[in-house]
């Protein structure tokens, strides 16, 4: 049986339900790409402020931090974060609904727009129930609008701006195309993979395509570098540890008869485990070195570390299980058995405290059942009234002061 603040949380969402789809459709109609989130920021900072929110700008007019007014004045009450994440993909969009991209070459294919709208309405009604005294106890919560979240910039900038000053946990959840909605996927540990860039420079001498002996052909290093990344590294590493390695960027000559003079290539390399991924770099660098001294040509390895794991802390799933299956029923959560090989810079936010995300259904017979980054994906609208339930219930579950974590029960330093 549900309490009255239940009843009266469940009441508010319902209210604010139509505001919430119309940011989705407005920030949907708008994209903005990574680093470019302006007039997004903007639209947020207004509609936020104007719900009685005490609202600030990010870096460089990018992002912004919400903080809900909190009356009782005790300093020791914990706050808890909500993070959203408002950039969009250089995607054109080919779905025909009114609410379609106006922008050529951008789209919130991510579900971005549709986090943002969550975390919104969860904020507002979360204010609301403050208002009114209804919470059974009290509760502090900020909502963390993140930009750059698909170039894995946005997290870091935030957190150094201060977004997570005070914080002691966070929250998280991302639409799930595969997953119909009322259903959520939940997992302890590791939920994604380390995700690191890879850049390679091959410099060569050039030449005329027609004596390629007279040069020393990065292309035909780089080639042979592909394939070796795409057969040897594997076979260096234990089949049962997950290890992912892509080349996405390719760039040399722009003439057809040239052998150019360099090559750069630009990929991923994507683990669980911290010890695969030290020595995969590792086999890399070997691997270069070797394919450089038989072509004639220099190879140089840049790995930069990216995102880490998401580990998703153990109290704060559990968090979110209990409010889940008091709105949507036990057997409407579903285990997640592996980790995705996706990566999330959600993870930089972990470094600091404890957090944990959750994959919300977003698919319906008639809507959302295109995958996530393509061009026609779509969400059941339903999903936000979901979404902003379960943050709702397992933040205030998480405030009560018998109950609250101040800590990590999760780590993701071994394999998963």
């Amino acid at each position: 049986m549900k309490s009255s603040w239940q009843h009266a949380a469940n009441e508010s969402v319902d209210r604010h339900f139509e505001q919430m789809v119309s940011v989705r459709k407005n920030l949907h109609a708008n994209p903005e790409l990574s680093g470019k989130e302006h007039d997004t920021s903007l639209f947020l900072y207004q509609t936020l402020s104007n719900a009685g929110l005490d609202v600030r700008i990010g870096p460089e007019g990018r992002g912004l931090v919400a903080d809900m007014r909190v009356t009782d004045q005790r300093h020791d009450i914990p706050a808890m974060a909500l993070r959203a994440d408002i950039d969009a993909l250089p995607i054109h969009d080919q779905k025909q609904v009114p609410y379609s991209s106006q922008s050529d070459g951008g789209m919130h294919a991510c579900g971005h727009d549709v986090h943002s709208a969550i975390v919104l309405g969860t904020m507002m009604t979360l204010a609301d129930l403050q208002n009114s005294s209804c919470p059974p106890w009290p509760v502090k919560i900020r909502g963390i609008f993140q930009p750059s979240e698909e170039t894995c910039e946005g997290a870091r900038e935030m957190i150094e701006a201060g977004a997570l000053d005070d914080v002691r946990a966070i929250l998280a959840l991302h639409v799930d195309p595969t997953r119909e909605v009322g259903r959520i996927g939940l997992r302890q540990g590791a939920m994604t993979a380390n995700c690191d860039n890879l850049r390679v420079k091959i410099t060569g001498s050039g030449g005329h395509a027609a004596r390629p002996h007279e040069a020393s052909d990065p292309i035909a290093a780089g080639a042979q570098f592909i394939n070796s990344l795409y057969s040897i590294v594997p076979r260096r590493t234990d089949s049962q540890d997950a290890m992912v390695v892509t080349i996405g960027q390719i760039r040399g000559a722009e003439t057809m008869n040239v052998i150019p003079e360099r090559v750069d290539l630009a990929g991923t390399l994507r683990t669980l485990d911290t010890g695969v991924r030290e020595r995969t770099m590792e086999h890399v660098r070997e691997m270069a070195e070797g394919i450089g001294k038989i072509s004639g040509t220099e190879v140089e390895v840049h790995l930069e570390l990216g995102a880490g794991a998401v580990c998703n802390d153990r109290n704060l799933i559990e968090v979110i299980q209990t409010a889940a299956s008091q709105l949507i029923g036990v057997d409407s959560i579903e285990q997640i058995d592996r980790p995705s090989m996706g990566s999330e810079d959600f993870a930089f936010y972990l470094d600091h405290v404890p957090g944990a995300m959750f994959r919300l259904g977003s698919s319906s017979a008639n809507i959302g059942r295109a995958p996530l980054h393509s061009p026609a994906f779509n969400v059941d609208h339903e999903a936000l009234r979901i979404g902003a339930r379960i943050l709702i219930h397992s933040a205030v579950l998480w405030s009560n002061p018998c109950s609250h974590q101040s800590s990590k029960s999760a780590t993701c330093t071994g394999k998963s």
